[in-house]
């Protein structure tokens, strides 16, 4: 080595030695470098709890009979200072060694077997640059960048920390159930917090969170540029922040935030600096109180709290062994650790040292696997077979296939990337009784498990920003209530939007909903168009307005026509009632009852039955009446056309037989009708999209037609024949007011026809029964009032002599 050789800060000769490469002092100056000079020596601050840790693990490891029982285990220790130069010097020293001679033989080896560290990702990527040249194993207890999985780039990695993959997701699924759509983020501008946030944005995106901003600091960042970022965060509007930032950074940030009073945000950390003891405390209290954030599963390291050294104990109980040191009284030595509780002493909250455990035990299970020693070590029959050259690939094979249990129960395995299974719990800062920082586990994350299950609260009350007991609101937009649904604004993130109401037929059932649902075919949106409701069902009911009329007409016709058959029936032997033809008068008055009832079985609820039978009544009905004013017609066409007083009325059989004949054959069509295709009950969900119109389908529109034309033919028959005989005598004349039935009849009709066409849901079925009583009472006021009028109100008319004078004279 040229120059100065780096020297390890702790070392121990062993026949394996682990080296080590820690963060043990954290970087507060930067020298600078030149081409000229060489560069001067960084300026640092002590901490090196994780370097106690591992030397404790090799102590027990050396101090067992089950692993590597015949084999010591030596180590030397390097401090990066959290610096990717100073990881380059470490790594040298690890690999060379401290002879400086020049011209000796190389042996070809590393110094060291096997790597614990380094605590950053940067600072491990530089190691592993290096050190993978000769792949050396690699084994990081903190640095987390998912870029370290490749396995391509760097196959000599291994970790006891999961990859910053699934806390990143974890992150984006915790924002996500506590609803903050719209947060902000800060990181550090290294390996660590590019790629952890690069993920975070990458997964919040998949669960429908945005990011407003995204800053980056680092530790070298000039005191303006660390304002500027502070100022971003200060005049952002998300009230929750993703701080994926590395200890070091964290620092300088909370600093600038005391100065620039930045309170009341959520922060949300990661494991780097969510459960850092020197954070919590009074200074930053008022900042990051209510913080969340997840970290590894804390463990307990059983002695190691025995462990610990001088200068844990000269921090401890602010005294030094060395008494030429002013300010500061003499250690006695006698005081006690086991009544202590802070960041030195506090092996209950061992998160990341419980990694380096991990790591160096990973590597002794590695060591005795590859030296075949016994599997319990226990005899000397099991001892380990000692090799003077261990090939770094063999090792490396070897830390790949570890699968061991801790004393604590925890299993250590490696995945096929060298990461081990992603576990997390989530933390929450609360405050104790005596006012002091706690880190209380509320959750928990295993990615191990199947998606939905792998994040989980444990109930317990959260403290929020400013110790409050009420969870922050972080959206852009407010939240859209059911029945409305989120449209873009344009340039703006998907989490900035507007809420438009669902159209009609449309619900949402939730809040935030993308788009609004159509209903189902027979369902609509009720008012808040929140769900789906049945929809209203439609027809011509009995209790309605429309339907109480038209039954109140359709009663009072057939009454009509009841009273006038009583009438007929009590002047049944008076001269114009035998001269009206008695039989057929009384026929037809029991056909036009029957037209004014069948107008009832157009009102209510359609079923199968009611369908078949409305429209077959309504033809039979009325083919009926058409056929007895027919034959009346062609009697009165007859009596007046003969010339004998004898012939002057067709025979009685003879009206039967042609009114008999003209009904048949209505009914044969109808018979034909309701076998072929008969009218059924229909679901009309066309014609009206928020109701359901429940009609009698005509099943075939020919039978419809074809009923209706016949019963178009017989009266257009009637209407010919009474027109031809409209000049007969006044006083047996009822031609003329057969024609004026006739002209009512078809005027209505055929009217009906655009009508029905063209009428809207139950006004179809309205106008049908419209036209069946307008053309019934045509039929009825024409032929029946005269008659009735001279019965009751000019009886001394109703004379046979009166008749036959007037027969005569004409």
């Amino acid at each position: 080595m040229l120059g100065s050789p780096e020297v390890p800060l702790l070392s121990k000769k062993g026949d394996i030695t682990i080296g080590g490469a820690f963060s043990i002092h954290s970087q507060i100056s930067q020298p600078s470098l030149s081409l000229t000079n060489a560069p001067k020596p960084l300026i640092c601050s002590s901490e090196f709890r994780f370097a106690q840790t591992m030397i404790f693990a090799i102590e027990e490891i050396n101090n067992s009979s089950s692993l590597l029982p015949n084999i010591s285990v030596g180590y030397k220790v390097f401090d990066t200072c959290g610096s990717t130069l100073h990881s380059t010097r470490a790594v040298m020293g690890l690999m060379n060694g401290q002879d400086s001679a020049l011209g000796g033989t190389c042996s070809g080896q590393s110094s060291v077997h096997v790597i614990i560290g380094a605590s950053e990702s940067s600072s491990t990527i530089v190691l592993l640059q290096l050190s993978g040249i000769f792949q050396i194993p690699v084994v990081s207890h903190f640095a987390t960048c998912a870029c370290l999985s490749n396995r391509k780039e760097y196959p000599s990695f291994f970790r006891t920390i999961p990859s910053d993959y699934y806390q990143s997701r974890a992150l984006a699924k915790l924002v996500k159930h506590f609803g903050w759509t719209w947060v902000g983020a800060v990181r550090s501008d290294n390996d660590y917090g590019n790629n952890g946030m690069a993920t975070f944005i990458a997964a919040a995106s998949q669960e429908g969170v945005c990011v407003e901003y995204s800053e980056a600091i680092s530790r070298t960042d000039s005191d303006e540029e660390v304002a500027r970022v502070v100022r971003v965060i200060r005049s952002g509007s998300a009230r929750v922040l993703i701080a994926f930032l590395a200890q070091s950074e964290m620092n300088i940030l909370l600093e600038e935030a005391l100065k620039q009073n930045l309170v009341g945000l959520q922060w949300v950390g990661s494991e780097s600096w969510i459960t850092a003891g020197h954070l919590a405390n009074k200074r930053y209290a008022g900042i990051l109180m209510g913080a969340l954030g997840f970290t590894i599963r804390k463990t307990k390291i059983k002695g190691l709290q025995e462990f610990l050294l001088k200068e844990f104990w000269e921090s401890t109980f602010d005294c030094s062994f060395q008494s030429s040191l002013s300010g500061q009284s003499q250690c006695s030595g006698s005081e006690s650790l086991r009544d202590v509780n802070n960041s030195f002493t506090d092996v209950l909250e061992l998160r990341i040292s419980n990694n380096v455990y991990k790591a160096v035990y990973a590597a002794a299970h590695a060591m005795h696997n590859l030296l075949k020693c016994g599997k319990n070590g226990k005899s000397s029959d099991h001892s380990c077979i000692w090799r003077n050259y261990l090939h770094p690939n063999q090792i490396v094979k070897h830390l790949q296939d570890v699968n061991f249990t801790l004393q604590s129960g925890e299993k250590v395995y490696f995945d096929e990337n060298g990461d081990p299974a992603a576990a997390y719990e989530l933390v929450n800062w609360q405050t104790n009784q005596a006012g002091d920082a706690v880190f209380v586990t509320v959750g928990s994350y295993d990615a191990s498990l199947p998606n939905g299950r792998q994040f989980t609260m444990q109930g317990i009350n959260i403290t929020w920003v400013n110790g409050s007991l009420k969870r922050p609101l972080s959206v852009c937009s407010e939240s859209c209530p059911t029945g409305f649904r989120q449209a873009m604004i344009k340039g703006k993130p998907i989490c900035c939007f507007s809420c438009i109401a669902c159209a009609a037929g449309e619900i949402s059932n939730s809040s935030n909903s993308a788009e609004c649902s159509r209903c189902a075919l027979e369902f609509w949106s009720n008012e808040n168009h929140s769900q789906c409701i049945p929809k209203v069902i439609e027809f011509l009911s009995f209790g309605e307005t429309m339907g109480a009329l038209l039954t109140a007409f359709s009663l009072l016709g057939a009454s009509l026509t009841l009273a006038v058959s009583c009438v007929f029936f009590r002047f049944r032997h008076t001269p114009l009632v035998k001269a009206s033809n008695s039989e057929l008068s009384f026929l037809l008055l029991f056909s036009l009852t029957l037209c004014f009832l069948c107008a009832l079985t157009f009102i209510g609820q359609p079923t199968e039955w009611s369908c078949m039978l409305r429209h077959t009544a309504f033809g039979i009905t009325f083919a009926l009446c058409m056929s007895c004013i027919l034959a009346k017609t062609i009697v009165v066409v007859r009596a007046f056309k003969t010339t004998k007083p004898t012939n002057a009325q067709c025979s009685a059989p003879l009206q039967r037989t042609s009114v008999f004949s003209c009904t048949l054959l209505q009914v044969l069509v109808c018979v034909l009708w309701l076998t072929i295709a008969p009218p059924f009950p229909y679901k009309n969900t066309a014609h009206a999209t928020e109701r359901i119109i429940l009609e009698c389908d005509l099943g075939s529109p020919v039978g419809f037609w074809a009923v209706l034309g016949y019963i178009g033919l017989l009266a257009s028959l009637c209407f010919v024949l009474a027109f031809l005989a409209r000049k007969l005598p006044d006083n047996f004349n009822e031609a003329k007011f057969i024609t004026f039935s006739m002209l009512i009849f078809c005027a209505v009709w055929i009217t009906f026809i655009p009508a029905y066409v063209s009428s809207p849901g139950k006004f179809t079925v309205a106008v049908e029964i419209f036209a069946i009583l307008a053309s019934t009472f045509g039929l009825f006021f024409c032929i029946f009032a005269p008659k009735c009028y001279i019965l009751l109100v000019k009886p001394e008319r109703n004379t046979k002599k009166l008749m036959m004078e007037r027969n005569l004279s004409n």
